[in-house]
């Protein structure tokens, strides 16, 4: 994705204004002609914060509640919804940022928070990794169903996340964007190759879904949350961004380039909201027993 240069300001197309000073103007007066999909990316932040982080926090809970009967792709869970937490949190400040006041002491802390952002789709891939060995090589599951695999997988994702996130952070390395583009769709490749495999693994496990194995069940419904999340936050870029050259720049830049990352940005709370989805809260559960108890 190339470098885009407007009011003397760089804006990578990796994520979001990288390089601003207080004496530049601000990415709205940038996109005053059109600020549509610019509004739309800021209602839509903070409608990411006001449901992405209670529900990642009641997802640090279950897990934590319930970690003796957890899933093995729950330890990448947890720390996803970590991250996201620590995403959500963001929005009030770029809403200052991005539409009062262009501080370049600022911009290094939202870009910080956007180099974490950027790299969450690496524990998604854990996560399809682990269901992938479970379903398609169950004995090397098996296996290593009980060893430090994975809490050895997530300190790496976690140092390659901060590394990212604090390379990303200076705002000033050559060509910098490249990664981001690179990672998106290697690991967007890496978890589509793996849902696909496990759903043909899955579907070849029985005529019937009823003599599926309890393990292939769970890791039936984790590939379509999964699944869901990549086509729905992870595809746009994949699809979009390599025609840049197609729209008009003032177009990309105020329009598409709002579109795909306000998509992206809202996995913070789709993932959590999926995961609930699937899970019997303890509260929930509570509440249909009394309306059970107290219908004649």
């Amino acid at each position: 994705m190339d470098v885009l240069y407007i009011n003397s300001s760089v804006i990578l197309m990796s994520h979001r204004p990288l390089n601003s000073t207080a004496a530049e103007k601000t990415v709205y007066e940038q996109c005053i002609n059109m600020p549509a999909l610019l509004i739309w990316y800021l209602a839509l932040q903070f409608t990411n914060m006001v449901l992405g982080i209670p529900a990642n926090l009641i997802v640090l809970w279950l897990i934590h509640k319930n970690k003796v009967d957890s899933s093995t792709s729950d330890i990448f869970i947890f720390h996803l919804a970590i991250l996201d937490v620590l995403f959500c949190l963001i929005p009030p400040m770029e809403l200052v940022t991005v539409i009062f006041l262009n501080s370049s002491t600022i911009w290094y802390v939202l870009r910080f928070f956007y180099g974490l952002k950027d790299s969450s789709p690496l524990f998604l891939s854990c996560i399809c990794l682990d269901r992938y060995m479970a379903v398609v090589h169950p004995i090397a599951f098996t296996a290593l169903k009980d060893s430090n695999v994975r809490t050895v997988m997530v300190v790496v994702v976690w140092l390659v996340t901060l590394a990212y996130a604090s390379a990303k952070c200076v705002g000033s390395i050559p060509n910098f964007n490249k990664v981001f583009t690179w990672m998106i769709l290697a690991v967007f490749a890496f978890m589509v190759f793996c849902n696909i495999t496990i759903l043909w693994a899955l579907r070849q496990s029985g005529p019937g879904r009823d003599e599926m194995h309890p393990v292939k069940k769970r890791a039936f419904k984790m590939v379509l949350i999964i699944l869901a999340i990549i086509v729905f936050n992870y595809f746009p870029p994949v699809a979009l961004f390599p025609f840049q050259e197609y729209f008009d720049p003032d177009v990309f830049r105020c329009y598409i380039y709002y579109l795909v990352f306000g998509l992206m940005d809202f996995s913070s709370s789709i993932q959590p909201m999926l995961y609930l989805s699937k899970e019997k809260l303890p509260w929930s559960v509570s509440c249909c027993q009394a309306a059970t108890t107290e219908t004649p």
